[in-house]
């Protein structure tokens, strides 16, 4: 307007603008045109205000409902792919309409895709940060017991429940658990219709500091070693049961107390190296722990942790009290490789090593006491899913080294059908095939055949001890295992297989089996 008056003014001041004139009025006119679009801005912004604060009297439930959906999509990043903990999203508190979280609790909203809920997939977080997940299975079916001449009998297992709570701190600072309950229960009831066990089944706390280098503190986690042992949930494999390797050379699940560091070292290539207490060459309750922490007294026999028939199954370090019998700790590593390319492929090298698993106070059933003896493992895997096809194929070799094969328990322990050699090692190959089978009930399904055969050496040569050297060839096993996994979802499956096991006992395994399963992890 200043500008106006004064152009006006100015052209009305005498002759010498007159040669000007016309210039002038090109001038004015910008001038006035420039004066109206100010005004219609003006009275944009005045209408879009009164609208907005109708708005918001009108509805704030929407709004508040609409900026809590798009947060609740923002996941925390997890502290490590290969674990595959789940991680808290992390949605805001409800705000009052002063601005304070709300006392009341979340209502469950619709409109949120299911795998953004964080609790359990069906409900939002009641607190920032924390996500709680689940996975486990149910068994059923009918297998021969050796124990009764490979007589068949049926049965039903509900194997595992687990709860699997994570709370993101802060987006660099989270806590991961698992809470196990076994096999439908916490311990035996009068009647035996309970047979279980509650624990902890992982603990701990994640330090993000860069990619290439974050720290676990010091918890339970797994030993880092093969790829079923970190991704054991049902819907991982597609056998009934874990792979046989890791029910036997590697104790699945091998948990222990450690601590570790772990990071990305390039696009194709993770790592994790831990510290940890050492597994210990004892298979025994822990009633049979001394004050002393120490084995029985020399004179009382115990149970091996190490065996040729059940391998390492025994052997895991405890968890709670100061019960370990051992001051020893082992070290772990692992190398994941996913190479860009080679699409669909993946795979890990790992190895473990304790420099003794013999416990305090170890001895022979003469009343001779036990020396030391190192353990050391090597594990190879690879999974390859081929690229526009339904084909997948898996491979793992894993090899345990024996220190000194004379002091372990179970060459020591008069029962010579046990005995321990040099090394154990077994390996397995498998094929699968995808099939999809369309949408069911809003979901799309796929099956998989699988055929899977694992071959284990429990007994290899270079036995030694006070045990007589008779092995009868039931560590040498072969497991022939077909069936196929449905799946209703990629967080549900549905299984159905036949194994066949053969070994180099007189009688054979006897322990052939027909099974189904139900599975979930979400």
């Amino acid at each position: 307007m200043l500008l106006a008056a004064t152009a006006i003014s100015l052209l009305g001041s005498g002759s010498a603008w007159s040669a000007e004139g016309e210039a002038s009025d090109a001038v004015l006119k910008k001038m006035e045109a420039m004066e109206k679009r100010i005004q219609s801005l003006e009275a944009e912004l005045r209408q879009k205000r009164v609208a907005d604060a109708a708005g918001q009297e009108a509805a704030p439930a929407d709004k508040k409902r609409t900026a809590g959906s798009e947060k609740a999509q923002k996941k925390t990043p997890a502290p490590e792919t290969d674990k595959g903990a789940k991680v808290a999203a992390a949605p805001e508190l409800p705000q009052d309409p002063k601005g304070k979280p709300s006392s009341k609790p979340k209502t469950l909203d619709l409109s949120t895709p299911p795998s953004d809920l964080p609790i359990l997939g069906v409900a939002p977080s009641p607190v920032a940060g924390l996500s709680i997940g689940a996975y486990g299975e149910v068994k059923f079916g009918s297998m021969q017991n050796p124990a009764a001449n490979g007589q068949w009998q049926s049965g039903f297992d509900t194997a595992r429940m687990v709860l699997l709570p994570t709370y993101a701190i802060t987006d660099n600072i989270i806590f991961n658990a698992e809470i196990e309950f076994e096999h439908a229960g916490s311990g035996f009831d009068n009647d035996d219709k309970l047979h279980g066990t509650a624990e902890i089944e992982q603990l701990w706390i994640d330090f993000k500091i860069i990619d290439q280098f974050n720290w676990r503190a010091p918890g339970i986690d797994l030993v880092p070693i093969g790829y079923i042992n970190q991704h054991h949930e049902p819907t991982q494999f597609y056998s009934v049961n874990r792979p046989e390797l890791y029910n036997s050379i590697i104790p699945s699940t091998w948990k222990v107390p450690g601590t570790s560091v772990y990071g990305t070292i390039s696009e194709d290539l993770r790592y994790q190296i831990m510290l940890s207490a050492t597994n210990e060459d004892f298979g025994d309750s822990f009633a049979n722990r001394t004050d002393a922490k120490t084995v029985p007294l020399p004179g009382t026999p115990y149970f091996p942790g190490i065996d040729g028939a059940n391998a390492l199954a025994f052997s895991n370090p405890p968890l709670g009290g100061f019960d370990q019998l051992s001051n020893t700790l082992a070290v772990s590593g692992r190398l994941d490789v996913t190479p860009t390319f080679l699409p669909g492929f993946g795979g890990s090298i790992s190895a473990y090593y304790s420099p003794n698993t013999t416990p305090r106070g170890a001895h022979d059933d003469l009343g001779n006491f036990l020396g030391k003896s190192s353990l050391a493992m090597f594990d190879a895997e690879f999974r390859y899913r081929v690229p526009n096809t339904g084909l997948e194929l898996r491979g793992e070799y894993v090899r345990v080294e024996f220190g000194n094969p004379a002091n372990l328990r179970a060459n020591n322990d008069s029962d010579p059908t046990n005995n321990v050699g040099k090394a154990m090692f077994g390996y397995s190959g498998e094929i699968a095939y995808h099939i999809p089978l369309g949408t069911i009930l809003r979901s799309e399904w796929e099956a998989v055949p699988f055929y899977n055969y694992t071959y284990e050496n429990l007994q290899t040569g270079g036995f030694a001890g006070t045990d007589i050297n008779s092995p009868t060839g039931a560590g040498q096993r072969q497991f022939h295992t077909a069936g196929v996994a449905v799946f209703p979802s990629p967080k549900i499956v549905l299984k159905a297989e036949y194994q066949r096991v053969i070994d180099k006992s007189l009688v054979g395994a006897l322990s052939d089996s027909y099974l189904g399963g139900v599975g979930f992890f979400f």
